[in-house]
């Protein structure tokens, strides 16, 4: 990673093959003095640079550069971004590559950080002794220089048009000098300034869900931008002409809490959130990941941050939380105040706002403060239980254990099945997922837009019983996250919570099951609104056209995978939608939930039982559905070959290309064939980055992935789907890239991979399977898949065993030669005779585009109005939050 003040090289290896660790503390030590820099190297780079660079080149890139350059003007800083320019890229030579390399990459100013569950830390310490102790730096050390940035009292503004843009937005950003993070003061400091953030967000978000608001989603964070200076950034999204109600709302809540404060109460809902935080960190001191210890440590060689040890750091925050008042957070928002360092922009697809409206709406707040004429916060009333009456407890009728897999299943008197397994992975975690057979694909096609659209209306309504923002409050110091989906073969609900918070998380489960979800004109007007938004921003989306016209292609322009118009959206019927949602999570007799983590059975086993055994079960059946009856989503992959270019306006030019194969799994050999599919799109994936990357130098990076989501659940129907190729590259030569791309598939096909191929392959997934055995979403997904099967019939150790004992045939048969052979049986073969290659390519020019319309008589209406729309507007993806310039 490279940013404006640093560069990092990361290497992951495993720490239980000595021979690798030490080969790759040497490989570490060679990139610190050792990089060689010849012509053929930089030249095989350059496209595969330029493919990154033309990446960020998009309406994305375009408006973080505008505010970069905005907010870094007067500096260094401003002049150029870590990534560079693109006439270096293209022609810069390699002696001046190498002189630079040379000259700043200074072993004097270099760290090894090294963190793993290693056996012996004098052993790691001496290898890297060993292989570092001989490089040389080849130059003097150099002075590291440093490029202030100007400060400046007045308020800067920028307006940025962008015709590609998916939205409007607006940024605020207060920049200053980093803190000095050295005594307990200083802690404290940042811990106030942290509970300053958290409760000024928590307004926002509330603000976000009043009638009609003001922006559909607003947050602020404090970001480390260059050494020494960091920001608090605000940043809204909101309806287009709407930035200035957007940013009037945005300045007022923090002038407010600048006369009136926080109340006790949002304090205390901050420091409980933290506090919980905090005792979570505690109780899995002992379970962190090495790469958060490696941030530590990163942090603190980089910028001088202490590292205190979080039995240390906790003590501190226990102590000190309780003793930093409202009045001490809310003393924050001095820094927040336009006559300090203070940067506005406003985004928007078509000019709305101009530099005199920012400026007179900050007139106008700056006004209504000084005059005192800012209300105080409104706080609601905030209910003390999720369940106001305890339900009665059910029983268990059937219980059983699966001791392969660790596992207790039981029944509950309700019909509901509970599965649990209980692990010591991370002390302060429990997952659970509950599922339901049937879902989207049983309705008729004239229902299915607006029952789909039921999680949505429901989650903003609120599905557990109260509104977001009030479970916001009624949740605070708690670790739970719930949700709900309706799918198109099922209906789920997940949860992640702590053990202490087990039972508010099976109250809310409870809470879902026995809501009746209505919905208000006031609610769903603000869920339709934002999905019309986004809809709008789809349809300026190159991107997102390129990606609905594969599916398209691939799966026949079935209404399943058709993306929703605002015509359609109109339609959508409120109560229709909510009314299915509550009956797919009504019926507890036809879920099955799995629960894995931190269990205590003697604690866990009374809360299941009066929460989800409490769930009443109706008194007649609520979308009964068996597995075997369900409906399969329509869709036929085409027949034959199919190559295409989606053309489409562009600010500036970019190409995305999708290479699809159809893929048909039979029945007989169903679990093997699974497995080998994923080892299949692993070993395409490595073999096309090697050949287009490494060899020719032309693109950045390469994904595989297999889709096989269309098929029902049946136990016994064979499995149809597609496998895809995805890169993005230069335009010109596109075709040419999707060439090479088929030739070296049929290559392998033909002559099959090599034995280092499979053996690299064989390694990847065997260390990702280790790890995964020490995680709980592991484990969650692994039974789930038992249950989920077309092996299951009742024993779920027979269905897990079988999955696993396929994995391992697998793993055991595969070979040069049974790779080719799975390749050939698989994919067509040769690949060549029938596939869909889609590229998106930059429109040539309004007429050319007009009469390639006019011309393509053979194109069904749907897709010459997504080109006419894709004409008209145009392109983008904006990414609102935080952002720091890396390039990897």
């Amino acid at each position: 990673m490279t940013t404006a003040d640093e560069t990092i090289y990361e290497l992951f290896v495993p720490v239980d093959k000595p021979e690798l660790l030490s080969q790759a503390i040497s490989i570490l030590a060679e990139f610190s003095s050792e990089i060689r820099v010849s012509k053929e190297d930089l030249d095989k780079e350059r496209g595969a640079v330029m493919e990154e660079y033309r990446g960020n080149r998009n309406a994305t890139g375009r408006m973080q550069d505008s505010h970069w350059q905005l907010m870094m003007e007067g500096s260094k800083y401003a002049e150029r971004l870590p990534i560079g320019l693109e006439k270096v890229i293209r022609s810069v030579p390699a002696a001046t590559v190498k002189q630079f390399y040379q000259k700043w990459y200074h072993l004097c100013n270099m760290a090894v950080v090294a963190v793993g569950d290693f056996p012996d830390t004098k052993t790691v310490v001496d290898l890297i002794k060993t292989h570092f102790e001989d490089k040389r730096s080849s130059s003097e050390p150099p002075q590291i220089p440093v490029f202030p940035v100007p400060s400046h009292e007045e308020t800067r503004f920028s307006c940025f048009v962008e015709s590609e843009a998916a939205g409007s937005a607006v940024m605020i950003s207060y920049k200053m000098p980093i803190s000095d993070l050295k005594t307990v003061k200083d802690y404290r400091d940042m811990l106030a300034e942290s509970m300053f953030l958290h409760a000024l967000n928590q307004r926002l978000f509330k603000i976000s869900r009043r009638k009609d608001p003001p922006f559909f989603a607003c947050s602020v964070a404090a970001d480390a931008l260059v050494s020494p200076l960091k920001a608090y950034i605000m940043s809204s999204s909101c309806k287009e002409k709407g930035t200035l109600a957007s940013l009037e709302s945005m300045l007022l809540e923090v002038a407010r809490v600048r006369l009136h404060g926080f109340s006790e109460r949002e304090i205390s809902v901050v420091r409980a959130l933290m506090m919980s935080e905090i005792e979570s960190a505690y109780l899995e001191r002992d379970q962190v990941q090495s790469t958060s210890l490696r941030d530590e440590y990163i942090q603190h060689f980089l910028h001088k941050e202490p590292v205190i040890g979080i039995e240390y750091e906790a003590q501190l925050q226990k102590t000190l939380l309780p003793q930093i008042s409202a009045s001490d957070v809310a003393r924050y928002s001095e820094k927040l105040r336009t006559s300090c360092g203070c940067v506005i922009k406003t985004m928007e697809p078509r000019s709305a706002a101009t530099i005199d409206d920012l400026r007179n709406v900050v007139s106008k707040v700056n006004s209504l403060e000084e005059e005192k004429m800012i209300a105080p916060w409104d706080e609601e009333k905030i209910p003390e239980e999720v369940v106001s009456e305890k339900p009665t407890p059910g029983e268990v009728t059937h219980q059983l254990e699966y001791p392969e897999v660790g596992v207790t299943e039981l029944t509950l008197s309700n019909g509901m099945q509970v599965c649990y397994k209980s692990t010591d992975f991370l002390d302060d975690q429990v997952l659970f997922t509950g599922f339901s057979y049937g879902g989207l694909s049983e309705l008729p096609e004239s229902d299915y837009i607006s029952c789909s659209m039921g999680s949505t209306i429901a989650g903003e309504i609120g599905m557990f019983g109260y509104k977001p923002s009030m479970l916001m409050d009624m949740l605070a110091g708690k670790r739970v996250e719930v949700s709900a989906r309706l799918g198109p073969y099922m209906r789920t609900f997940s949860c992640d919570c702590s053990p202490t918070d087990l039972e508010t998380a099976l109250q809310l489960v409870y809470q879902l099951f026995t809501t009746n979800v209505m919905p208000q004109e006031e609610e769903v007007g603000i869920v339709m609104q934002m999905a019309e938004e986004a809809v709008r921003a789809r349809e300026r989306d190159p991107y997102t056209v390129f990606a609905n016209r594969v599916k398209e292609l691939n799966y026949g322009n079935s209404y399943f995978f058709r993306p929703i118009r605002i015509s359609e959206l109109r339609k959508v019927d409120p109560l229709k939608a909510c009314e299915y949602f509550n009956s797919c999570f009504r019926d507890p007799s036809t879920f099955t939930v799995v629960i894995v983590g931190n269990l205590d059975p003697t604690i866990a086993l009374p809360l299941i039982l009066q929460y989800l055994g409490g769930i009443p079960k109706p008194p007649q059946p609520v979308l009964h559905f068996n597995r075997d009856d369900l409906k399969g989503l329509p869709f036929t992959f085409p027949t034959k070959i199919t190559r295409e270019f989606v053309r489409s306006p562009m600010v500036e030019a970019q190409c995305s290309v999708q290479l699809c194969f159809p893929v048909q799994l039979t029945n007989g050999t169903m679990i093997e064939e699974i497995h080998c599919i994923g080892f299949l799109g692993k070993l395409l994936e490595t073999k096309i980055i090697q050949f287009l990357r490494f060899t020719h130098g032309q693109i950045y990076s390469a994904e595989v992935s297999v889709f096989l989501g269309g098929n029902k659940p049946s136990r016994t129907a064979d499995l149809r789907g597609d496998i895809s190729v995805n890169f993005s590259c230069d335009p010109e030569i596109s075709s040419k890239l999707v060439d090479l791309a088929l030739e070296e598939i049929v290559r392998l096909q033909e002559e099959g991979p090599s034995q280092e191929d499979i053996s690299a392959i064989l390694e990847i997934e065997q260390r990702a399977h280790e790890n995964g055995l020490q995680e709980n979403y592991h484990w969650l997904d692994r039974i789930l898949r038992g249950y989920q099967s077309r092996v299951y019939a009742g024993d779920l150790g027979a269905s897990c065993k079988i999955l696993e004992e396929g994995r391992l045939r697998m793993r055991e048969s595969l070979a040069p030669q049974t790779a080719q052979a799975a390749l050939q049986r698989i994919l067509p073969h040769p690949c060549k005779k029938q596939y869909t290659a889609v590229i998106l390519m930059p429109q040539r020019s309004r007429f050319g585009f007009l009469s390639s319309i006019f011309a393509s008589r053979s194109e069904t209406p749907y897709i010459r109005d997504t080109k006419i729309l894709a004409g008209i507007a145009s392109l983008a993806v904006l990414v609102f939050g935080i952002w720091r310039y890396s390039r990897k």
